[in-house]
């Protein structure tokens, strides 16, 4: 595992360097949206609405926009101004029974490590939360974001679960239970013997997840039997850099080609050999001789014909 984050926890005069760790992790199979024609993947392009151009991740600021539609942007400088931006210290706001906290109130979990080579007093803090039966409540920053979170042990490890606001809970409030009459006593006890026939320790290792087994098996079987379904992603089409690349390559193979040169060989034998196996001064002499040698024999014919 990898940290995010690095701190210390403020308990009392008792300051604990830690890691933190994130403590779940998803195993759902993840899918990829493709072009049902022909497989190909689809990519997203983060496009501005007024100059309409794709807009690197780097160039894009976030803004807030009021309810009567004023715009504030804010960059990353701002964001850095803010007081809890460097802010690396988990203080603790108080020790709570553990059975006091909704449960609708945790969100994330993360294990904290003792940054330290002495750990002593992380462990004095784990041995102190079990032996008190408490929960400690913190106050953090994450992400740029202040948190309020619930220190807790298990296994001897020390916990962050991170809790929502009050305000960030929803209030049910269903029309449909107005008015509903109250279960009667017979109703109540066959359910509570229902309920203590069920009933057992809980023991998340014998709950599975049984769709996510299922995909995984039909995927396995899909792949294993060369089904239709199975098919090898199509290559993208070139983008406009590989496009470029392709030219030059043409471009510089025309080149070579035109000086007479194929893929960077060597050039082809040049005109000179030729020109030295046959001079082109001697030629009109040898054939001014051929011309006399013709002309003798031709007079030497006529004489003896004669």
């Amino acid at each position: 595992m990898r940290s995010i984050w690095k701190g210390s926890i403020a308990f009392g005069l008792v300051n604990v360097p830690v890691k933190v760790y994130t403590a779940t992790e998803d195993h759902d199979i993840r899918f990829h949206q493709v072009h049902a024609k022909d497989g190909g993947r689809i990519k997203y392009d983060r496009v501005c609405t007024i100059c309409g151009q794709s807009v690197q991740y780097a160039d894009i600021d976030k803004a807030y926009e009021s309810p009567e539609g004023d715009r504030v942007i804010l960059t990353d400088e701002d964001f850095a101004k803010l007081p809890v931006a460097e802010k690396h210290e988990i203080p603790v706001l108080q020790f709570v029974p553990s059975e006091q906290i909704d449960p609708m109130l945790f969100d994330r979990s993360y294990y904290l490590e003792p940054d330290s080579n002495t750990p002593k007093a992380y462990v004095l803090l784990a041995k102190t939360l079990e032996q008190t039966d408490r929960v400690a409540l913190v106050n953090f920053t994450l992400r740029q974001k202040t948190r309020l979170g619930a220190l807790r042990v298990r296994e001897g490890v020390l916990v962050l679960q991170t809790l929502l606001w009050p305000d960030e809970v929803r209030t049910a409030d269903f029309e449909s239970l107005d008015g509903v009459a109250e279960p009667r006593k017979q109703e109540l006890t066959m359910a509570e013997t229902l309920v203590d026939s069920m009933s057992d320790d809980f023991d998340p290792d014998m709950y599975t997840d049984e769709y996510q087994i299922e995909l995984k098996k039909m995927l396995d079987e899909a792949i294993a039997s060369g089904s239709s379904k199975v098919t090898r992603p199509p290559e993208a089409a070139p983008t406009e850099m590989d496009a470029e690349v392709v030219d030059l390559v043409a471009a510089l193979q025309r080149s070579l080609e035109a000086t007479g040169r194929r893929g960077g060989g060597k050039a082809e034998p040049a005109a000179k050999t030729t020109a030295k196996k046959q001079p082109a001064k001697k030629q009109p002499a040898k054939k001014a001789a051929a011309k006399k040698t013709a002309s003798k024999s031709s007079k030497t014919s006529t004489r003896k014909g004669a």
